[in-house]
């Protein structure tokens, strides 16, 4: 995403940005960044009715700058499409001022967005959108017998390009199978779908992983000289790794991140960060639940002693409409983040945001062991608002 201007009050925390969204993602840190209560202000496309003194009237689309107040937003994740609902608020000679109007944000298309407070975590955002360099470039395909999915794992959301899912008859002895004619076309579709949907151009590290040997059989029918209509599959050869999953399933993308083996691998890779950061939670909720809690009433008690090592926060807590709530997660991110801890904010799209939500959507490991915090209500926070 490009920043074409920046104004801040840092002593009010006001002000106002203007962007130019370039990517399907951009429009995701977007959504993350427009709260209810902020101004837009961006082209559109309005339907003006003029009546004339004979009492006929004459219907026409104009194309005019609009400024409203967000009251609501709505975010289509496959259309990667952002529509902002509200009502105006600048003179404008086409629309009456308080009167509703839908903006959608469209790639390539400046808009302005003005806050009345400017906090870390929207800083963070901003800075993590027009940063190119943490754009993620890579691919996962994980498959079993019969289903595949084609993803791309991008910084902020994993996105299934393809869901291959063919019919297998059993294996039955015999030299040449209804099953094996069945995965051969399986194959064939896999590697098609692959073909369409990855881009070596931007992807530089391609996980191809199942349970078995399946993943190993994909690859040998891709790489066959005889397929010459996968040849830039086999060009970019170099960039596939073979890995262990468990099943064909999106939710297998998280457990192949989380492989200890590829660490190095997709170290660049915000999305691999994330899925260790979860796993060492759950690992520590094993051996030492003393020092790992999930749920806003212990994680804060927790910041109060200055004890959290590592936080977890999903996006979609600071999006709540709850204006109080969004500055209690605001103040535990910058208070941890203040005492050296580190914190890893998870994308609700992503596998490991879908996981970290079940856990009340904010978990954290501790430096030292604080027990008392065992007999706290997980899931109440209600106490800790009134606080």
């Amino acid at each position: 995403m490009k920043l074409l201007h920046k104004y801040i009050d840092y002593k009010n925390g006001n002000g106002r940005m203007t962007f130019i969204p370039e990517e399907g993602e951009d429009l995701w840190h977007v959504y993350n960044l427009i709260a209810e209560g902020d101004v837009v202000r961006c082209t559109t496309i309005r339907k003006v009715v003029t009546e004339s003194s004979t009492g006929s009237t004459n219907a026409q689309r104009v194309k005019t700058n609009l400024t409203i107040e967000v009251e609501s937003i709505s975010y289509d994740v496959e259309a990667m499409a952002l529509a902002l609902k509200g009502r105006n608020v600048e003179e404008n000679q086409y629309v009456k001022m308080g009167a509703y109007h839908t903006l959608d944000l469209e790639l390539q298309r400046k808009f302005t967005l003005t806050k009345s407070c400017w906090d870390a975590v929207a800083l963070d955002r901003v800075g993590e959108a027009c940063d190119s360099g943490k754009t993620a470039d890579l691919a996962a395909v994980v498959l079993h017998e019969g289903l595949g999915h084609v993803c791309l794992v991008r910084a902020s959301m994993t996105i299934t390009r393809a869901k291959v899912e063919l019919p297998i008859p059993r294996k039955r002895r015999g030299s040449c199978t209804n099953h094996d004619k069945a995965m051969l076309r399986f194959f064939e579709t896999m590697g098609q779908a692959m073909l369409r949907h990855i881009d070596f151009a931007i992807v530089k590290c391609v996980l191809v992983a199942s349970p078995g040997f399946v993943k190993d059989k994909l690859m040998e029918h891709i790489m066959s000289t005889e397929h010459s209509e996968f040849k830039p599959l086999q060009e970019n050869k170099s960039k596939f790794v073979l890995c262990h999953s468990s099943s064909g399933h999106k939710h297998s993308v998280a457990e192949v991140l989380g492989d200890n083996s590829l660490v190095a691998r997709l170290s660049d890779t915000k999305a691999a960060g994330e899925v260790k950061a979860l796993q060492a939670f759950y690992t520590m909720l094993n051996n030492e639940p003393s020092r790992a809690f999930y749920g806003p009433l212990q994680c804060i008690a927790a910041n109060d002693q200055e004890a959290i090592d590592v936080l977890m926060v999903t996006d979609n807590l600071f999006r709540s409409s709850d204006l109080l709530q969004r500055k209690q997660y605001v103040k535990l991110v910058e208070d941890v983040k203040g005492y050296g801890g580190t914190v890893h904010i998870f994308s609700s799209l992503h596998v490991s945001g879908e996981k970290l939500a079940l856990l009340t959507g904010v978990a954290a490991l501790l430096r030292f062991p604080m027990p008392e915090l065992e007999d706290m209500d997980i899931g109440d926070s209600s106490s800790s608002d009134e606080d």
